[in-house]
């Protein structure tokens, strides 16, 4: 066997792991909000800044407007953001929070703490975290 082709000599299938299992550790702290993962960084994204573009959103999450719409659609049928034609260009569709979806920030704001004792632990400290982002920034860079 080729040594390149075991699992265990594998980066991506790391980077999946890690991504599966940070997502199943979200699920609990999202359930009681109603939302899934990739809702939640939708949710994100507009906590920084309402009212973007799809084509905005979809930069900043790296993701197609393909993606992203079906995922919109729902969110606006769940009342937590609503979706209207651009006043300039009426091909740009541009996304805002409800009152729902701007009072789910409040119920939101102690995930990211929840997260981070999961992971850190007595495992993990700060500096290596922030490595970690560091090194995945920059493969992240490296593949687009």
């Amino acid at each position: 066997m080729h040594e390149q082709l075991k699992l265990g000599n594998q980066l991506c299938f790391r980077l999946y792991t890690v991504t599966r299992l940070i997502t199943q550790a979200y699920r609990p702290l999202l359930e009681p909000l109603g939302l899934t993962y990739p809702q939640y960084l939708v949710m994100m994204v507009l906590w920084e800044q309402d009212n973007q573009t799809v084509g905005d959103i979809g930069r900043r999450l790296m993701l197609d407007t393909n993606t992203l719409t079906p995922l919109l659609q729902r969110m606006e049928r769940e009342g937590l953001l609503v979706r209207t034609h651009g006043i300039a260009d009426g091909r740009q569709t541009l996304v805002s929070l409800t009152k729902k979806g701007i009072h789910l920030e409040e119920q939101a704001k102690d995930i990211p703490e929840c997260m981070s004792q999961n992971w850190h632990g007595d495992t993990l400290n700060n500096d290596q975290i922030n490595s970690m982002v560091t090194a995945v920034d920059t493969l992240i860079e490296g593949l687009r």
